[in-house]
């Protein structure tokens, strides 16, 4: 299959790189000469610029940075410059309101298109094992199923336009809040005399078990490896984090729902951000205890 992929940042560059493993040909776009270097070397093929890179294809696949920039690539560079009929697989983290205005123009001119969020970080995007939690129609989710399987372990159609951007912006708003209560725990237990391995062996086979101590652990030498071993290096930056907050509060406050937990969660990175953080894994408030 041919597939236009535009946006090849951390997490674009591996997704792309994918693709051209899985068989298919890659038309790579990005406005860094670095990242189109990099993707020419995993074997796309690269332009310099989108209008060219989706001429002819089958799909096209965008990781971008926000919803303005989303919206800005596809009216001006994708819908009726890519063939009609093309599936169109958005796979950024925007608003909700966005990604379902976009996916209606599309729609309007004959394109099936999904929003498809990812979980996973940039391992697994180098690793192809994302998680991708997918709105769109049944027809649309049929076409973009068979190249999202090409980049990652899971596929979960959520629902109609947006449900993707729904799923994705609620379950970092949980995960931000779970990391904060590990840390806080974990430092408290250390701090009244326990080993933090202890605890740790202790938690993680009981109530405590959750994803942010067991798989993720923020603490360094302690539980699995992790960003926390590499000085909060790699990963799930704070700095993405908090913009995935930030979708997730103004979300809340459209549909007037109560989020207590996740406001306080979206404050406390607000303050590690402002701190000078924003280039560490998230994983790093843990330093706010110390």
């Amino acid at each position: 299959m041919k597939i236009a992929f535009i946006g090849l940042g951390n997490m674009g560059g591996g997704m792309a790189a994918n693709l051209v493993k899985n068989g298919h040909e890659v038309r790579a776009f990005d406005l860094s000469e670095h990242a189109l270097a990099k993707a020419k070397s995993n074997g796309c093929e690269t332009f310099t610029g989108a209008k060219e890179a989706v001429q002819g294809v089958d799909a096209v696949v965008s990781m971008l940075p926000n919803g303005a920039i989303v919206k800005s690539v596809y009216s001006d560079a994708v819908i009726g410059h890519a063939p009609e009929g093309t599936a169109l697989l958005d796979c950024s983290t925007i608003d909700v309101a966005t990604a379902k205005e976009v996916t209606e123009m599309a729609t309007a001119k004959g394109y099936k298109m999904v929003d498809a969020p990812v979980s996973g970080g940039i391992a697994a995007a180098d690793g192809g094992t994302l998680t991708f939690m997918v709105g769109g129609s049944e027809e649309a989710f049929a076409a973009a199923r068979p190249i999202l399987e090409s980049m990652g372990k899971a596929v979960i159609h959520a629902g109609d336009a947006g449900a993707g951007q729904t799923a994705k912006i609620c379950n970092n708003m949980l995960l931000a809040i779970s990391m904060i209560g590990v840390a806080e725990a974990m430092q408290m237990a250390q701090k009244l005399g326990l080993d933090p391995q202890k605890f740790y062996e202790i938690s993680s086979q009981s109530s405590g078990y959750c994803w942010s101590l067991n798989a993720y652990t923020p603490l360094p030498g302690v539980g699995v490896e992790s960003p926390a071993d590499k000085d909060y290096q790699g990963g799930f930056a704070t700095a993405l984090m908090l913009k995935d907050l930030r979708l997730a509060m103004a979300a809340a406050e459209e549909v007037d729902a109560g989020v207590p937990l996740g406001a306080r969660a979206a404050s406390l990175y607000e303050d590690f951000s402002g701190a000078g953080n924003d280039g560490l894994d998230f994983s790093a408030i843990i330093k706010t205890y110390k």
